[in-house]
């Protein structure tokens, strides 16, 4: 048995370099194997493995929250103004449109959490995702006269997203019969997701 030592072995001879894959070690060993696509002279890494396993290059996930709190009219669906960002690895998320497009296809996991004035009102609050401008998903939060005390509203979603166009959007709406608002402190009401599954 013999052994092959190498820092670099490219896969494929391809004329066009991005259909050929370059498996390597770094510059300065660390541990990793690096998995590349291009030639060897000049690959673009994609992922690698570590003792712990793979680990893409990108894995997109943010969170972000609001820094004031925001009116909602009464049977008004109204997207929610998010502008600050606690994290966004690729930076893919929109603080004019307050919208997160990602430019990695796969399925996401996203969550919400809205945390508005319904203390001793009757009605709904709905807290919804939001793909391309549709509605993708929705829960309904029942409000109470007899509770002094404002919830939590919540939703959340396994959504496909195409790496180029598709985009997702935080919005809440309530019938609690006058305009409310929804809290700013990160804890109470913010938005958040992350790639599950690349495709």
């Amino acid at each position: 048995m013999s052994t092959i030592k190498t820092k670099k072995v490219q896969l494929g001879t391809d004329a066009n370099s991005a259909n050929n894959f370059t498996i390597y070690q770094p510059a300065t060993p660390d541990g990793t194997l690096r998995i590349g696509v291009g030639n060897a002279e000049n690959p673009t890494e994609v992922g690698q493995f570590n003792a712990n396993g793979y680990k893409p290059a990108i894995f997109p996930a943010f969170k972000v929250y609001m820094t004031t709190n925001q009116s909602i009219s009464n049977n008004t669906l109204t997207k929610i103004s998010f502008d600050n960002i606690r994290f966004d690895t690729t930076n893919n998320y929109d603080t004019v449109n307050y919208r997160w497009t990602p430019t990695v296809a796969g399925y996401y996991s996203v969550y919400l959490t809205v945390h508005p004035a319904m203390a001793s009102v009757n009605g709904h609050g709905y807290p919804l995702i939001r793909k391309n401008g549709s509605t993708y998903s929705l829960e309904y939060t029942q409000a109470d006269t007899g509770n002094s005390s404002n919830g939590n509203c919540r939703v959340s979603a396994l959504v496909y997203l195409n790496g180029t166009t598709d985009y997702i959007e935080a919005w809440f709406g309530h019938n609690f019969g006058t305009t409310k608002d929804i809290y700013y402190p990160e804890g109470y009401t913010f938005f958040q997701g992350h790639l599950v599954q690349q495709a």
